[in-house]
């Protein structure tokens, strides 16, 4: 088990081993889940991105219709 601390001004410290291990670096975004027994954090790296392309299934299909609308507003 690792421990952080929270500074005054809120602020969590993550411990160095934690933050190896996740790639969690300056600057590195973090979301923070609400769970029936505590707080999830999930650091939001390169690695978490890539693993999660696609999980919501036909990207292309979005892409394609912002590009359709895109194409249709600069014809006004």
């Amino acid at each position: 088990m690792e421990v952080g601390y929270v500074t005054s001004k809120g602020q969590l410290v993550i411990p160095v081993k934690m933050r190896k291990k996740f790639g969690i670096k300056e600057g590195t975004r973090i979301n923070f889940f609400e769970e029936k027994d505590g707080i999830k954090i999930v650091p939001i790296t390169s690695e978490v991105i890539k693993a999660n392309i696609g999980f919501l299934g036909r990207g292309n299909d979005l892409l394609k219709a912002l590009m359709e609308e895109k194409k249709r507003e600069r014809e006004l």
